[in-house]
């Protein structure tokens, strides 16, 4: 069965057509990630996937578990009470970290586990401590954002993801917001997160770092899915679009 499951989603944006006729899959512990040039639509499949945006036609499922389906003409979402089951499922690393400023660095990590997941306050502590330890912050628990370089408070986002135990973390462009220098101890983090069997989908333009990490990518252009295959296929694409794309980049492989 798979983890996360999207058909024929489409998204308008004020008479624009973001996306067009999205349908993709995410089984366990596969690593998807999503490439494409700037405003192809990636970081949209990932909003509408954790309902920062709803969908304008199509349908999508966690587990199984229907969160939005058409219906007569229109789309309807599960009810409040299935939404929040549902929403248990994953969790989203933002580009820009998103930590809450007022907390310290162990307050952003614990916070939902306690407060809306009214877990038990000594098993959500050694967690947290120890999501520390494997992201090499543990001396930064009473730190505040503020105080952190991006790459550490990227990590420290990554954990917070991770503390709520989901299903399937998604990444939106993780590194974008990084300096050259910050974002390789980012990406070891996410390969580490990999090695471990997480279920993960990447929207990124780290083409090296896409390519040794995914068991599939899918390049997006226009709002359709032009390629869906694993990372050696995608990169031997003769695709022109795809092609185009990655020439503009100048990586090497």
């Amino acid at each position: 069965m798979a983890v996360l499951e999207m058909n024929h989603i489409k998204k308008v944006f004020g008479g624009l057509t973001v996306l067009e006729d999205i349908s993709l899959h995410v089984d366990e512990g596969e690593v998807l990630s999503i490439i494409g040039p700037s405003g192809s639509g990636k970081s949209t499949i990932l909003r509408c996937a954790t309902f920062l945006e709803k969908i304008d036609g199509g349908e999508f499922s966690y587990m199984g578990r229907k969160a939005a389906w058409e219906e007569n003409g229109s789309v309807k979402y599960a009810d409040k009470a299935s939404l929040k089951e549902i929403k248990k499922n994953f969790g989203l690393v933002f580009q820009n970290f998103n930590l809450f400023p007022h907390y310290s660095v162990m307050k952003n990590l614990t916070d939902a586990p306690l407060n809306v997941q009214k877990r038990q306050k000594d098993e959500v502590m050694a967690q947290a401590e120890d999501l520390l330890k494997q992201m090499g912050l543990s001396d930064k628990g009473d730190a505040y954002p503020y105080q952190l370089s991006g790459g550490q408070s990227q990590r420290v986002a990554i954990a917070r993801a991770l503390m709520l135990n989901p299903g399937i973390l998604f990444f939106d462009e993780p590194t974008s917001a990084l300096d050259p220098e910050l974002t390789g101890e980012v990406l070891r983090v996410i390969k580490s997160l990999a090695d471990k069997n997480m279920t993960m989908v990447i929207v990124t333009h780290e083409m090296k770092f896409a390519h040794d990490i995914s068991d599939r990518m899918i390049f997006i252009d226009g709002g359709v899915i032009v390629e869906d295959c694993t990372p050696e296929e995608m990169f031997s694409s003769k695709n022109e679009r795809l092609q185009s794309f990655l020439g503009k980049l100048e990586t090497t492989y």
